[in-house]
Formats: structure tokens, sequence, C-alpha cells
């Protein structure tokens, strides 16, 4: 569309209205009664009748019961996302909240699949993205908008500037994901690699693009209102949902849906996962501002933030309830249960927040019997790393094992292993046999495997029937 001033001025004025008459009437539907007569005084006469044609063709917002805590210090409030909802919505789906029997059935709660990685360009990002470039002024939608991001925040400022006819530069690390590259510069996105990591890549943009305005992907109140708007929909998908688990990097995700959440039902749970390579919220949280929390590379690259946003921090720290650490193999095995029992693929960063949840996870058993949303909020994983994934989730749910057996060097010492493996229902995928690394007896060789099994329990019995049988066995799982 155009970025004219009259024709950008007219849609802010409408916008603007509109979340006036939402805010006030999800306010009057719980406060008490005088207060509800305030509300009312506000919005009397003919501007309430003009407001109630607005908000019939509003999507739905639920009201459970509206929070009375008012937090007018802070840079992000409930009136920003309910506009950012209605502002956005003719860009982005209303993604699928879904109950999933197989895993209600293995977490012991009535588990919800918030499923934001069908969005087109595969991540929650495309809230805030569309939220934060339709609030640009005329004259810095016309000159165009820069982002530093390794992935996701740059498919969703690509996707939607080319939908928006605003420019958008995006300075990507030289580490980042080619197909991710590929895909920004088919959406016509000017796209510079540079800097070995993201805060490399974020120091080049703003200095060499000062003249465009810098859009932060987790920190500015633009990007949290407009992530905000997913928790909007999981109280209207959800109506009595007890706890709201979400993935943690830059904290813009959980600070929105946590605001918003909570300000609609205040006694609903929201808790933060994130991976314990980079526990950065939680590093906030024990400091009490953002610091470092880095410790190593995860598979949940993209949550893999150092230090959260101060202005994220500032609004999550009043709302959100507790937050938890994942393993590298909790992740990899709640991907692997996606995929099988699901036939979803997520990225590690959409499936952090089902990691908590699983068996052997830091929140298993804690919520039985109530409604659990856990946010999917990404899909973009490269087929190579995917493949590594799968490997590692089975690894991680004892269904591929690794061992060392010692054998005869004679002909058919290898074929009796293999063939005992094979009677006791184990699938061979790598064999290697050794000589010069055992020095017992000449006559003997130490046999590497790699062998698929159902799970533990026939993981162990495998095992356990193979040093009966007299073959001495080392197991070699992480």
């Amino acid at each position: 569309g155009s970025c004219g001033s009259r024709s950008h001025l007219r849609p802010q004025k409408k916008l603007l209205f509109f979340g006036f008459i939402l805010f006030s009437k999800i306010m009057l539907r719980s406060l008490n009664k005088s207060v509800a007569m305030l509300g009312r005084r506000a919005v009397s006469g003919r501007l309430l009748s003009t407001a109630t044609k607005v908000v019939d063709t509003a999507p739905v917002i639920p009201v459970i019961s509206v929070s009375t805590k008012v937090h007018e210090d802070l840079p992000v409030s409930f009136q920003d996302v309910t506009l950012a909802s209605y502002r956005i919505q003719s860009g982005l789906k209303k993604t699928h909240c879904d109950v999933s029997q197989f895993l209600s059935e293995l977490c012991e709660c009535e588990i919800y699949l918030k499923k934001d990685f069908t969005q087109f360009t595969g991540s929650f990002k495309e809230r805030g993205a569309r939220n934060a470039l339709m609030l640009l002024s005329a004259e810095n939608a016309k000159k165009g908008v820069v982002a530093a991001s390794a992935g996701n925040h740059a498919l969703a400022l690509a996707w939607h500037g080319k939908d928006l006819g605003i420019p958008v530069t995006c300075v990507m690390p030289t580490s980042a994901p080619m197909a991710k590259v590929d895909k920004c510069r088919k959406f016509g996105a000017n796209v510079i690699l540079k800097g070995e990591h993201i805060g490399e890549a974020k120091e080049y943009a703003m200095k060499e693009f000062a003249d465009l305005k810098y859009i932060n992907g987790y920190d500015d109140p633009e990007i949290i209102a407009g992530a905000g708007t997913m928790g909007i929909e999981i109280m209207d998908q959800v109506k009595d949902v007890d706890v709201i688990l979400v993935p943690v990097g830059g904290a813009g995700l959980i600070a929105g849906v946590s605001l918003a959440a909570k300000t609609i039902k205040p006694s609903v749970q929201v808790i933060g996962v994130e991976p314990a390579n980079v526990a950065s919220y939680a590093a906030a949280v024990a400091a009490g501002k953002p610091v470092n929390g880095f410790k190593e590379a995860t598979i949940a690259d993209g949550l893999a933030v150092p230090v959260v946003g101060p202005t994220s921090f500032q609004v999550a720290r009043h709302f959100v309830d507790s937050s938890c650490v994942v393993t590298e193999k909790q992740i990899a095995l709640a991907m692997l249960r996606l995929i099988e029992m699901e036939k979803v693929v997520v990225e590690g960063g959409g499936a952090a927040a089902l990691a908590s949840i699983l068996p052997e996870g830091p929140l298993f058993g804690q919520f039985r019997g109530k409604k659990v949303v856990v946010l999917l909020c990404g899909g973009n994983i490269d087929t190579s790393v995917l493949g590594r994934v799968i490997d590692r989730g089975l690894s991680a749910d004892s269904r591929l094992i690794r061992f060392g057996a010692t054998v005869s060097d004679r002909p058919g010492g290898i074929a009796r292993l293999a063939h005992d493996m094979a009677e006791l229902g184990a699938s061979v995928k790598d064999i290697h046999h050794e000589r010069a690394w055992l020095h017992s007896r000449i006559d003997q060789v130490v046999v590497k495997c790699v062998v698929e099994t159902t799970g533990r329990e026939h993981s162990d019995r495998l095992i356990r029937t193979l040093r009966e049988r007299g073959y001495p066995v080392t197991r070699e799982d992480p």
C-alpha cells in the first residue's frame, strides 16, 4: 500500500480508537461496579454506539478475569497487545491450539499444542515483525528498516516487508543457515552476510545503516506487543487453561504472552523454559538485571541469546511465575516425540517447552489433571541437522545404543555375535572391529556396535543377555 501521510495516519487513528474501546470493554466486564460505571461514562452516548460496530468485526477476545493490577510504568501495556491483535490480523493466521491425546497420556496432564510454527515463514516472529512494520512513520516506511538476525526474525521481516511495500535489509552472521539466507533473498530483502555471530552482525547493521530504523527481534516494545497476541489467542482457544509453557531466548515472547495471559486471567501460570547451555533469563532473574548467561552452543539455536532484552525483562519479571532449564538430551527427545506422536517437525527452540514437561523433564508430574498449553514457536530446521537430531533423540530414548564386545578373531566370531543380536531383536546400524587396541589376548578383537532397539528395557536385556552368553561388553552410551 501507499506510504503517504494521509493513508498512513487514517489507519492509525482507527487502530487507536479500536484499541481504546476494546480495552475498555474488557475492563468493564470484570472490574467492580464502581469502576465499571466510570468506564461506561468514558464511552457513553454516540461514541459507544459507533464503537460497537468496530468491535463486532474484530476478533473475539476472551474475558475470563481481568487483572486489576496496573503497571503504568511498563513500556508495553495490554492495550498495546490488543491493538496489535487487530492491526496484524489481515497478514497472519490464527494458528491452531490442539489437544494432544498421546502427549497428554505421556506427560500425565492435558497437553495443548499452540502451533505457531505453521505461520508462513515458520515461526511466531511474524507477529512482532508485522506489528513493528505497520507502526512505522511514513518517512521510515519509505526509507526501509534494518535488522540483524540469524534466521526467523529476518524471514519474518523480509516477508512482511515485501507484503507491505517496505524495504528490508537483513544483516545475517556468516554462520546463518543458507536455506534461511536464500529465502530472505527470495522475499526481496537486501541480505548482507557479516560477522561470526549475531552480536557482530548487529554492530555492523547499526553502524553502516544508521539512517534506517533498526528493529530488534526480541526487545522493541512493538515486537513484544506483537508476540503477546499469541497470549490472547491462547486464552480464547483454551478457556480454562491452567499453565502456559513458553520457550525463552531474548524474552520478547514470554514478556508479551505473560502480559496478555495474566491480564485476562491472573491465576494462569506462565513458566519460561530455556536451554541449560544458554540460561540467560535465569541469569537475569538471579542478578536482578540482564547479564550474560551463555555457557556453550545449543541445539535450540533460536534461543541462544546470551543476554535477554532489557525491555523484555522489565515486562516479563512482573508477570512470569518461574522458569526452568532443559538439557540438550531432553530437547532432542522432545523433537523426536513430536515427530513420532504428532507428525510435527520443529526446531530445537520450538521443542524446548515440551521438553520440560516430558518424563525426566523438570516439570514432569507437577500439573496432573491440569490443562497445559505448550508453545511450538518455530519450525525452521535444516534437514541435515534434523537427521542428527533424530539420532540424538533415539540415543536419549535408549533406542539407539553403542557398545563394544570382545569376540574371537577366528572365522565366524563376528557372525556369531551378529546372530545373537538378531536373535534378541536388535537391528545393527553400524559395526566395526578393532585389532590393535586389545592387549589382553592376540586371538580376540573388539567389535564396536551401534544397534537400534525398541527402548530402554530392550537395550538393557540385550546387554545383559550378551554378557550371560560370554561376551565381555562395555556400553558406551553418553
